[in-house]
């Protein structure tokens, strides 16, 4: 959920330190996902679209006719629950279109008129008491072009994708009868050219608050923090609006409460505002020896702005921020707190297995948390901003965030983007750096390109003048164009020619926004151009890109080159590079759609961390090939590292730095383990020649959920042989059962080419395990209890897992 947020005073009463509750409301933020219906239109025939198109339905205000009317029946709709993507649900289809094939080959986009509009509708009813309060809508995201409505009042429309949109409905509302919301989501055009999906997928609120209120859900209450020596100078600025019809009185009380719950700061300002007067309000508190927020201690503060007139509390907001400094120089790198940091990052788009990119909160956490388990330390948000959980995310995680627009465009719809980013989420203390566009081929090295990129530093100067911007540049050694004007220069790949560029214009720190770009196949070691597969090894790479051992060796070895982001964190929808259909999704990723990693995870985990590690590949199933040699690779950061088959030494080697090591070994049915030795201390990894597949194992990411219909658990499938031994390259078919008032909302294995559905219907939920694997995402219902999930096989022993939904 969104931590910068309205939350429920009920008439708060300041006396000193001390707040006391009436029963007089104030302002709430309240959910808004639940009980949607959903039907498709269609973007060619107005008769399959509601006549959408043809009726008249601009020319007199609240004139609805058609699926827009509130008394349109609409019982015959699917019901829906959000975040939801529609394109998740949809077959895959075999086209020739270029944008088709890197969209993973689903049947939205001009070609596809029937499957590319979706109609939302929302009743809904308001306490009659709460009349004379106002309410807005919030959208946090709809993919894309979306109209709005409300009984039948056309709101505006919200082009983009990836940026939300706020609506204040106060005067169309009724309190003696329901309400409908209608949303007209035209996804028949494309933003990107990967996997977008299709409909509301993100959040949804309802926001009840005073006519004396904080301004906007963009920025509404704006937080900084300056360290000078062990003192924090913390600016608050307050954006409030009075929407009365009187000039009003009002006092701005703030606290700042640390991670201990202790309110260690109270401010309090009183002003005046005139009839819908908007002004900001400045506090400035200081902290001594603050808890500065670290990659490794993310300490967070809370702040709670409290608006008050005649005593009562009639709108509040409370922004999680953290205190530290960021610092970029062109000599040392970034430093963060003072100390070097060398940026250990991944791109990423924003779908997962079986979800689309409609992700579940928790999904949110469960990913970041399997980048941070590898030595990951900060996330590109590729190619648009995110969703407001993932940075509530990285800010709990200690997680830095590279911040990317949609499009550099400074015409009024894409400036307007940019701006409501930065406002959004400058009050993050994991947002490092914003990103004004990634590879703009067709103006970056011009003068307009340099012109476009001037004026949104301007804008993001005048926004947040507390952090600096960088562009996301496919160029060698060039600096004509955006280059010559951007604070940070960003190289996409290119690797060969940073220290050059470096050479040339010693003092613009630079960064490599987009680095790597090894293509892989989870647990494939043969290269298959029938199915589309690639070695699961660190070898291969398309023509404008590098492996990882490229890349990162050259990074390592220079401090003034500050890291980079490799492309990218997971496999993802779309551009299956470097094949066609039947490859549906990529192959760039560190691990695939799921989150199982790939033999290159380890790589990366070796270098990026200080943890043991040492990971032999590939498994040591490879029956019928005895005597044949197999090409082994080693990852580890050990010192040296011995290898022994059944036992018997192949011989020791010296590992490289920021390398791998490699033998060819005769394949004899048996163990294959590795002994290290990293300063001093012995570590061991072994794979082993398994049996058949046994018995079904099912492993939760955690055993407990939260019975609000929204928390989600991440359930990983595998089979093990009658020795309990995980089968590696098995691929039979698993089905699931669920007991309990949850549901499985997803199922996925990370095989870039197979067809089977993410999304089944109920009691016939499956999925063949693709080398070993496949995993299935549950939802919890609203009644607490036991849940129990079943996995079945046939000829296998079955597997059960419990999980409790509490409240």
């Amino acid at each position: 959920m969104r931590l910068n947020k309205c939350i429920l005073f009920a008439g708060l009463v300041l006396t000193g330190l001390c707040l006391s509750v009436s029963n007089s409301a104030s302002c709430q933020d309240a959910l808004f996902d639940e009980g949607w219906k959903f039907h498709f239109g269609n973007a060619a025939d107005p008769a399959k679209d509601f006549n959408y198109g043809i009726a008249n339905i601009y020319s007199k205000s609240g004139k609805a006719q058609n699926s827009i009317d509130p008394k349109f029946n609409d019982e015959d709709w699917n019901s829906v629950q959000l975040p939801h993507d529609w394109a998740i649900e949809l077959p895959f289809v075999n086209s020739s279109n270029s944008d088709v094939r890197s969209h993973g080959y689903k049947p939205v986009g001009g070609l596809f008129p029937e499957s590319s509009i979706g109609w939302y509708r929302k009743h809904f009813t308001l306490n009659p008491t709460d009349k004379g309060k106002r309410f807005s809508l919030r959208f946090d995201g709809v993919f894309r072009d979306a109209k709005f409505w409300i009984n039948g009042f056309y709101l505006g429309t919200n082009e983009s994708g990836y940026m939300g949109v706020t609506y204040d409905i106060t005067d169309f509302l009724n309190f003696d009868k329901e309400n409908v919301v209608v949303v007209r989501v035209d996804a028949s055009q494309y933003e990107g050219w990967f996997y977008e999906g299709a409909g509301i997928y993100r959040h949804v609120w309802l926001r009840k608050f005073n006519n004396l209120h904080f301004t906007a859900d963009e920025g509404k209450v704006e937080v900084d923090a300056k360290v000078e020596g062990k003192i924090a100078i913390i600016k608050i600025a307050s954006y409030i609006t009075n929407q009365n019809l009187e000039a009003v009185d009002f006092t701005v009380s703030s606290r700042i409460i640390d991670k201990r719950g202790k309110v260690t700061k109270v401010k309090e300002s009183h002003r005046s505002g005139a009839t819908y007067e908007e002004q900001a309000i400045l506090q400035f508190v200081n902290i001594e020896n603050p808890d500065l927020w670290t990659l490794t201690d993310p300490n967070l503060y809370r702040l709670v702005v409290v608006l008050i007139k005649d005593g009562i509390g009639v709108d509040s907001c409370i922004t999680r921020f953290g205190i530290r400094t960021i610092e970029f120089s062109a000599e040392k790198g970034f430093l963060l707190n003072g100390e070097n940091v060398k940026i250990h990052g991944v791109c990423c788009h924003q779908d997962h297995a079986g979800v689309g990119v409609a992700v579940p909160d928790d999904i949110q956490f469960y990913r970041l948390r399997l980048l941070k388990e590898m030595g990951v330390n900060a996330y590109r948000t590729s190619h648009n901003p995110p969703t407001p959980e993932l940075l509530d995310a990285c800010d709990s995680l200690g997680i830095l965030v590279l911040d990317e627009t949609r499009l550099l465009n400074s015409g009024p719809e894409y400036l307007n983007q940019f701006e409501n980013m930065i406002m959004r989420d400058r009050n993050h203390p994991s947002v490092f750096l914003w990103s004004i566009g990634n590879e703009e081929g067709f103006i970056q090295t011009s003068e307009t390109g340099k012109q476009i990129a001037e004026t949104f530093l301007a804008k993001q100067k005048q926004l947040d003048p507390t952090r600096l911007s960088t562009y996301a540049a496919d160029l060698a050694n060039v600096y004509q164009g955006i280059n010559e004007v951007i604070p940070i220069r960003g190289f996409n790949y290119r690797h060969f020619a940073v220290a050059d560029y470096h050479s040339d214009h010693p003092t613009q720190p630079i960064i490599g926004t987009e680095m790597g770009s090894t293509v892989t196949t989870r647990g494939i070691y043969l290269k298959d151009t029938i199915r589309c597969y690639l070695p699961d090894q660190d070898i291969t790479a398309p023509w404008w890109a590098s492996t990882a051992e490229e890349w990162w060796k050259l990074c390592a070895a220079q401090p003034w080159w500050m890291g980079g982001f490799v492309w990218t964190g997971f496999d993802y929808r779309g551009e299956p590079t470097p094949y066609q259909w039947p490859n549906v999704n990529s192959h760039f990723g560190i691990m695939d759609v799921c989150g199982f990693p790939k033999n290159i995870y380890y790589y990366y985990q070796s270098w990026w961390t200080d943890k043991d590690v040492l990971h032999i590949s590939p498994h040591w199933n490879w029956i019928g090939q005895e005597g044949k040699p197999i090409h082994v690779w080693v990852n580890s950061n050990a010192d040296n590292v011995e290898l022994f088959l059944n036992g018997k030494s192949l011989g020791k080697k010296v590992m490289p730095g920021n390398s791998h090591l490699e033998w060819d070994v005769n394949y004899q049915p048996g163990i294959l383990k590795a002994i290290g030795y990293r300063k001093g201390k012995m570590i061991t990894s072994q794979v082993e020649t398994t049996g058949e597949p046994a018995k079904v194992i099912l492993v939760a990411d955690r055993k407990s959920f939260i019975a609000n219909g929204r928390d989600a658990i991440v359930i990983n499938v595998s089979v093990g042989d009658k020795n309990d031994r995980e089968v590696p390259d098995a691929g039979n078919q698993i089905k699931f059962l669920v007991k309990g008032d949850a549901r499985i909302i997803g199922v996925g294995n990370g095989d870039p080419s197979s067809h089977e559905p993410d999304k089944c219907l109920d009691s016939q939920w499956q999925r063949r395990l693709f080398n070993g694997k496949c995993q299935l995402i549950i939802q919890s219902g609203k009644n607490p209890g036991n849940i129990e999930i079943e996995a079945q096989s046939e000829g296998l022993i079955s597997a059960k897992v419990s999980l409790e939904a509490i409240k």
